[in-house]
């Protein structure tokens, strides 16, 4: 019996688009700006940012579609913890005293352009949910 991939390159570039459509529409909500959704996505070309703004998507790096996942997962678990869109929303900018943060906020952390701080602001909130930590 062989192992089946989780996912085929094909699958990863057909998700493309729509992940991104997403990844677009969250940042709106959080207000970001182009800069800092930039940054999130690891710093890509100008260029290439707004191409993908536009829905111009070619094939994208194993860093992105990880950064994207994770922002993803970040925006389903504050809807999970903070029912209020509003609140949800809100939380990526306030500050927060726990251990990951030191007291600064989320976006701060998720912004240093190291895929691993949204890995752990994706955890903390994991833990938060009663999940995995």
């Amino acid at each position: 019996m062989t192992a089946l991939p989780i996912e085929t390159s094909d699958a990863l570039a057909a998700a493309a688009p729509a992940a991104l459509r997403t990844y677009f529409r969250i940042v709106d909500a959080w207000q970001l700006s182009g800069a800092e959704a930039r940054a999130l996505l690891g710093s890509p070309p100008s260029s290439t940012f707004f191409k993908w703004k536009a829905g111009q998507v070619g094939q994208l790096s194993r860093d992105v579609i990880e950064r994207v996942s994770y922002v993803l997962g970040i925006y389903k678990a504050l809807q999970l913890l903070l029912p209020q869109n509003a609140a949800a929303d809100a939380w990526v900018r306030q500050p927060n005293s726990a251990a990951p943060f030191n007291g600064q906020s989320a976006l701060d952390r998720m912004l240093s352009g190291n895929v691993v701080d949204l890995f752990v602001v994706r955890q903390y909130l994991d833990a938060q949910r009663g999940g995995w930590g």
